[in-house]
């Protein structure tokens, strides 16, 4: 199992993956992007079960990285942990095709809520 952690934030995907693994999804193999544009090839180079994406970042956003996966036909489960969480933004991320959208701050319990079943 591959998930694809990207933030413009190095801290911040530092504090997804220290997340994930205290929510118990230490044996995972964890590969970082430092924007849409990186995620994008990633999913081409690295074939992850999952992307966590930040929503806000430069050269492309979160949106626009899970839009070209699917219109390159990637079904690459994604989810969205941003900033901001409102019932606007978990539309269009739902509409866009992403399964969920975890708001900062979280928790491990947050993560678990919405990863299991995602993940295996």
């Amino acid at each position: 199992m591959k998930i694809l952690v990207a933030d413009d934030s190095r801290v911040m995907r530092q504090i997804v993956i220290r997340t994930l693994r205290q929510a118990g999804y230490d044996d995972h193999d964890i590969v970082e992007a430092e924007d849409g544009a990186d995620a994008l090839a990633k999913v081409s180079s690295e074939k992850p079960d999952l992307v966590l994406s930040d929503w806000n970042m430069p050269n492309m956003s979160g949106m626009e990285c899970l839009q070209a996966m699917r219109a390159s036909g990637s079904a690459v489960p994604f989810g969205f942990v941003t900033s901001e969480g409102s019932p606007e933004m978990r539309e269009k991320a739902a509409s866009a095709g992403a399964l969920f959208l975890i708001a900062k701050p979280f928790t491990e319990d947050t993560f678990k809520e919405h990863l299991d079943g995602v993940i295996a």
